[in-house]
């Protein structure tokens, strides 16, 4: 709920023709005080579509619990929820389509198919804030060489 409400917050001003929220999830609600069936509901009222992913296989899966190196994570067998029935309302009340995602290949597939489904150009704005560096090194070599201009020409004057 947190998640899909963040995203429409961001979204709800937006001028784009098509706004989409692609929400990968196993779809249970186990943290944030957003339930997620308002958050939906203020998707649908600020035209967004939501297209959601379930993500991971049902039963056990090797999940992390502990750190136990800089990159290395003491792994656990932990049961998998995965709230299907959410996540279909949820596309279905926006507009949206539920997709099922259980390995990196089929991940891509999905990812693909919404790219066919939803396209729009944006118009992108880059700044670029350059400051010149060179001033000072330039003066201190002027200034070096016509010091030594001056003392070529004063005090270590050759006599031919």
């Amino acid at each position: 709920g947190m998640g899909l409400a963040t995203a429409v917050n961001r979204l709800k001003d937006s001028e784009a023709l098509s706004k989409v929220i692609i929400l990968m999830t196993d779809g249970v609600n186990n943290s944030g005080f957003i339930d997620p069936k308002i958050a939906s509901e203020l998707a649908l009222e600020y035209d967004i579509k939501v297209y959601t992913i379930g993500i991971g296989t049902n039963g056990n899966a090797p999940s992390p619990v502990a750190q136990i190196g800089r990159n290395k994570f003491r792994m656990a067998m932990m049961p998998v929820e995965i709230d299907e029935e959410l996540m279909k309302q949820i596309a279905v009340d926006t507009g949206g389509k539920y997709f099922r995602a259980t390995n990196n290949k089929k991940l891509e597939e999905i990812y693909g198919e919404i790219d066919k489904l939803e396209k729009t150009e944006i118009e992108e704005f880059k700044f670029i804030n350059t400051e010149e560096k060179y001033r000072s090194l330039v003066l201190l070599a002027l200034g070096l060489l016509g010091l030594e201009m001056l003392l070529r020409y004063t005090i270590f004057r050759t006599v031919a």
